[in-house]
């Protein structure tokens, strides 16, 4: 407080870090048991209002979860708001339904077998209560609506045997003395048709009635197939809630939910000689709110935002973020290890978070002098890489993801470890979790210094029991047990991730 009385409050520091805690497990595997190929959880993806939760696996099935504390707890949410109470519940999920979204196939153009697994799923508009979801393999995209359906049943025939006649024809009319014979069709007799006295008693009718019984039908409403000749790795919403994209290795194609029939190429990076090719697109994503916007990211580190208002065809960018490369750090690994292989953009859309195999990092779109911030990830790693090399885990593609907030990045890497940061300025925060019932039980936490650009946030973490290798430290880490996928929760911090066939949920 200072002489004219008035309280000078001392600026607020970064957030503190979160403790994060075990919520719920799906398709947990007892010890020893064996993980089945088809099994295995290939992408995760949130609604945007939270409340329901996509898994697709390599056999081409996507599995829906719903979230359940919040309906059981909307009237008590009601009276603790009224009375100014923090609600601590419980995030819960539980099983919704399964279907299968894809098959295997074959190209006999090109010999080449077709993998049913899922590559990404992206969450539509809902309508009328249908949930609406994209989902894609290598090759073909499906557009999925899911909705409860009432059962329909076969109820009791709707004639006593005695009184039953052709097609619902009674034998005696109400203000007829004289019984009058009917056609089995409804009609009216011809002279030489003889009908049996009394009707056909062996004739019964089956009524479907509508119960009140609902069940989950998934149906699929489209499917935009045909459009690449290279295995797809992304798919988009717009958010004019009409429009998607889709990409592979060389081109992103622009659809219209209601048309399956035609795309629009709108980049394409293929060179008139294949010989000349030296980057790949790895990852592509819609501005959150800017309908005219995208980003995508290449194999050799680079994000390119294009917009769509330019030209039909953005073989130019509207700007390019790029790191520069330090001087004499150059190796064989570099450009494997820069190539990007997932990007998301922040609620808001003015950030941006991508990964490479090393390291997260954040970028500012109106800033592409650089990232704001770099994370290493598992910097421990890097006197492994010749190792990695020969074993292709360098090749392994993890994804990253954004609090909803925006104040946190998460992303994974090996012995099924996934990695919180902070981004916040000043935040120190850099947790390791594993996806087990106990995340916390195999930290070992060092002191990090914070530096200006937080690139040096790092935490030591002791690894799996399987060793592969041994970091710096003499902690194990295990390259066989490896988690790429994981998803934060839209609204709460709450992150599914997955650890070979099991969906691990935590909260904080």
């Amino acid at each position: 407080m200072n002489g004219g009385g008035e309280v000078v409050t001392a600026p607020a520091g970064p957030p503190q870090p979160l403790d994060w805690k075990f919520s719920q497990v799906f398709g947990e595997r007892t010890a020893g048991e064996e993980v089945q190929e088809v099994d295995i959880i290939s992408a995760i993806e949130f609604d945007k209002t939270g409340d329901h939760l996509a898994t697709g696996d390599r056999g081409g099935r996507v599995v829906l979860f719903e979230r359940t504390d919040t309906k059981d707890h909307d009237a008590l949410r009601r009276d603790l708001d009224r009375m100014d109470h923090p609600i601590n519940r419980h995030p819960e999920f539980r099983y919704k339904t399964e279907f299968q979204s894809h098959e295997p196939e074959f190209d006999y153009l090109k010999s080449l077998e077709i993998e049913e697994k899922i590559n990404k799923i992206r969450w539509c508009q809902t309508a009328n209560g249908a949930l609406f979801l994209l989902s894609t393999n290598d090759k073909t995209i499906k557009f999925w609506k899911v909705q409860e359906k009432k059962v329909k049943k076969i109820s009791e025939m709707n004639l006593d045997p005695p009184k039953a006649v052709g097609n619902g024809c009674v034998a005696s009319s109400s203000n007829s003395n004289s019984p009058t014979p009917c056609l089995a069709n409804g009609g009216s007799p011809d002279n030489d048709f003889s009908f049996p006295p009394g009707g056909l008693p062996s004739l019964r009718l089956p009524v479907v009635v509508t119960s009140q019984e609902t069940n989950l039908v998934a149906r699929c409403r489209r499917v935009y197939a045909h459009a690449h000749d290279y295995h797809i790795n992304s798919i988009s919403n717009n958010s004019d809630g009409e429009t998607f994209i889709s990409a592979d290795d060389l081109r992103i194609n622009l659809w219209n939910l209601e048309i399956s029939n035609q795309s629009f190429n709108i980049v394409d990076v293929k060179p008139a000689n294949m010989e000349d090719l030296t980057e790949v697109i790895t990852s592509a994503e819609f501005h959150p709110t800017h309908c005219n916007m995208l980003a995508y990211s290449s194999s050799k580190g680079l994000i390119r935002l294009i917009d769509l208002r330019q030209s039909a065809l953005c073989d130019s960018h509207a700007k390019l973020f790029e790191e520069p490369e330090a001087p004499g750090s150059r190796s064989f690994f570099t450009e494997i290890i820069a190539s990007i292989s997932d990007i998301k953009f922040a609620k808001d859309g003015r950030y941006m978070l991508s990964r490479d195999y090393m390291t997260l990092k954040l970028w500012d779109i109106n800033m592409d002098s650089g990232p704001v911030s770099t994370f290493q990830v598992h910097e421990y790693l890097r006197p492994k890489l010749c190792d990695l090399y020969e074993n292709d885990s360098i090749f392994d593609k993890f994804e990253c993801c954004l609090s909803g907030d925006g104040l946190r990045v998460a992303t994974g890497s090996y012995s099924n470890l996934f990695r919180v940061f902070g981004v916040a300025p000043g935040s120190t925060e850099a947790t390791a979790l594993e996806a087990s019932k106990n995340p916390m039980r195999r930290q070992v936490q060092t002191p990090s210094r914070p530096s200006r650009s937080l690139s040096s946030i790092t935490r030591v973490v002791r690894r799996g029991a399987e060793t592969s290798g041994v970091d710096a430290n003499g902690n194990s880490f295990d390259f066989t047990t490896k988690l790429l996928h994981l998803a934060w929760h839209p609204t709460e911090n709450s992150i599914a991730c997955a650890a070979a066939n099991s969906l691990y949920m935590y909260y904080a």
